[in-house]
């Protein structure tokens, strides 16, 4: 299926590995152009011999406002026009309630509300003043929808992403502008390394999900794609739940 996404301009955050590279390797098969933002410089140049001429890799730090708010122009500038955001960076800290300082939070938030928020805005204003319709896909997590142990900062901030996504679809689907969010269960990428690396844990993991395995990255990337495409056009304000089946039988 052709998903119209050649010569499209798309913004990936966290894209230096896991998720993030998966989506990114995706969209440029696609035909796609792909500022791809992240921290490790290293990794994400290992990511741009992917692509070198659809890749365009960025050092970024999803904590500091000024270096999220300047991706938008950045990709104009380099690839001459902006279509889609994939907001996917995101921090999970496992921390003990009652102890953990505030500042755990606050940071959470800053990554994984705060900076999306920014992305989002700075690409519709964009979008607006180019009269064309653009697409936001937001990574949120099943977290966000059943608070976990141990992750109530990442959990609270992935459920503010999902009502920032419903939020930003209803306001801005007047000006052709969708938002939508895909909510990922237990994938294998390093933020699972603790799980993947225990055989006894990790079997205990899989119990709890009906498929009896964990994702791979490159399954999410199709659903991401199709959401960035013009043939999702009547999708926003949706999450699409990617998790084998675990949160329907919670």
């Amino acid at each position: 299926m052709d998903l119209e996404l050649k010569e499209k301009v798309v913004i990936v955050t966290g894209a230096s590995r896991g998720l993030g590279a998966a989506i990114t390797k995706y969209l440029s098969d696609e035909g796609a152009y792909v500022l791809a933002a992240a921290r490790s410089e290293s990794d994400l140049r290992s990511l741009q011999q992917y692509n070198d001429k659809r890749i365009l890799p960025v050092c970024c730090d999803m904590s500091v406002k000024e270096e999220v708010s300047g991706l938008a122009d950045m990709a104009c500038n380099e690839f001459g026009n902006l279509h889609g955001i994939v907001n996917n960076a995101g921090i999970a800290p496992a921390e003990n309630s009652l102890d953990s300082e505030i500042a755990v939070m606050e940071n959470t938030l800053k990554v994984n509300v705060i900076a999306p928020t920014i992305i989002a805005k700075t690409a519709a204003r964009h979008f607006v003043n180019k009269s064309q319709r653009g697409s936001i896909v937001n990574i949120a997590s099943t977290s966000g929808l059943k608070g976990k142990a141990s992750l109530a900062s990442y959990s609270s901030s992935k459920g503010a992403l999902l009502r920032l996504t419903e939020s930003l679809a209803a306001e801005w689907a007047r000006y052709g502008i969708r938002v939508n969010a895909i909510a990922p269960g237990a994938f294998e990428t390093s933020a699972q390394a603790a799980v993947l690396e225990n055989a006894d844990i990790l079997k205990a993991r899989l119990r709890k999900i009906p498929q009896r395995r964990m994702g791979s990255p490159e399954e999410i990337a199709p659903m991401v794609a199709y959401l960035l495409s013009p043939i999702s056009d009547f999708v926003t304000g949706a999450c699409f739940v990617i998790d084998g089946g675990e949160v329907s039988k919670l």
